[in-house]
């Protein structure tokens, strides 16, 4: 088993609240995690027809039968549940009671909003970071390999072609997971989504351009969109535009949460492949971004992640709004520093009053130059 770098926050809370609730992409680890928590605890999966049921006709009875130390797996499924959970856990003040998983995030932060707000410890969990895998058995042999192979634990640990995987990985997710969060009938239009939005990783969201291409309207192609961020495939990356000109680009980027999936999306197969692919410094970008993230929810902290670009081209890949003082990040693929790197932070760094300035690059020397410092993948950790 790899050890998580979110267990010791989760477990900290869990004896401080009623509920924790760990939320993040299906086989991302979350089930492992819960049972890891709380070995002894009754363990229950929505995912059962049997127990969605019982969940569905009777929440009362349900909770009756499973407390005092219970995993409610896939909790989603079962709305009903989570205002009787606000009534009981009420009665009881009991803590640590109720952990519950789940993968479909804007659906389950829905209930959390309007039933246990102030009840639930809220995490969650996406796929290994690289600083999880350092020091064990899958640790990758460069960010190349990283990068394709992707950082599902399962894949990993069970050593599954990437291929197979994603393939497996991408079937179930459009005939299981997506009818549940919205009725899409065309499915194989909706896969066609997917493929076509992997090719736009890093650039600017453009609805009308692939509403186009699809043969669906913009609003289609919104509602998507965010099918796939609820359920962690995809999410956008919003502009930073608070105290600058109105001529700062204010349409988002679009990203996936797994490199591997996006690598398989769009043909790439190995790091010959990657090597000589369009999207190589966009899937270095979107590694990148996803690393920092995980670094910050692995320690409980809810990243302020943004860009910056105007429309005369100037651009910042990551700006991250600390509160007192940002922190502006270039990120490029190349393994040799170049002039042109900087040039993005300088700009922005004369309109935001000296942020810290850090460039982030595919090869091996960690630097510190006047005004920048220059890590690698391996020194992430120095931004957290």
């Amino acid at each position: 088993m790899i050890p998580r770098q979110l267990t010791e926050r989760a477990s900290a809370l869990l004896q401080k609240y009623p509920i924790i609730t760990i939320t993040g992409p299906r086989q991302s680890g979350k089930t492992t995690l819960a049972k890891l928590l709380r070995p002894n605890y009754r363990y229950v999966s929505l995912e059962s027809l049997t127990e969605r049921e019982f969940a569905r006709q009777d929440p009362k009875g349900f909770l009756e039968t499973y407390q005092d130390g219970v995993i409610l797996d896939e909790v989603q499924y079962v709305p009903e549940l989570f205002s009787q959970l606000q009534v009981v856990t009420d009665e009881r003040q009991r803590i640590g009671e109720y952990i519950l998983t789940g993968s479909q995030n804007f659906l389950l932060m829905e209930q959390i909003t309007q039933s246990l707000a102030g009840r639930v410890a809220v995490f969650n969990l996406l796929p290994l970071s690289w600083s999880e895998l350092a020091n064990t058995p899958y640790a990758p042999t460069s960010w190349e390999s990283y990068m394709v192979g992707g950082s599902y634990p399962r894949k990993l640990v069970q050593d599954i072609d990437a291929v197979g995987f994603y393939d497996s990985y991408l079937q179930t997710y459009v005939e299981r997971d997506v009818r549940q969060v919205k009725n899409i009938l065309n499915l194989g239009l909706f896969q066609r989504f997917i493929y076509l939005l992997a090719g736009r990783i890093g650039q600017l969201f453009n609805q009308q351009s692939l509403a186009v291409e699809l043969g669906v309207d913009n609003k289609t192609v919104n509602a998507w969109l965010t099918v796939l961020e609820t359920s962690f495939i995809a999410y956008r990356l919003q502009p930073y535009y608070q105290n600058f000109s109105k001529r700062i680009v204010k349409t988002p980027k679009v990203y996936f949460y797994d490199t591997g999936l996006a690598a398989y999306l769009l043909g790439i197969r190995s790091e010959a492949d990657l090597a000589v692919h369009f999207a190589r410094g966009s899937l270095f970008e979107n590694l990148v971004i996803n690393e920092l993230t995980k670094n910050w929810l692995n320690q409980g902290k809810r990243p302020a992640f943004y860009f910056w670009s105007d429309q005369s081209s100037h651009e910042v890949d990551l700006v991250i709004d600390r509160g007192v003082k940002l922190t502006a990040i270039e990120i490029k693929s190349g393994k040799t520093i170049q002039p042109d790197f900087f040039k993005g932070l300088q700009y922005f760094g004369k309109l935001a009053s000296s942020p810290d300035a850090f460039l982030i690059y595919g090869g091996n020397d960690v630097q510190h130059r006047t005004g920048v410092n220059i890590l690698t993948i391996n020194a992430l950790s120095k931004l957290n």
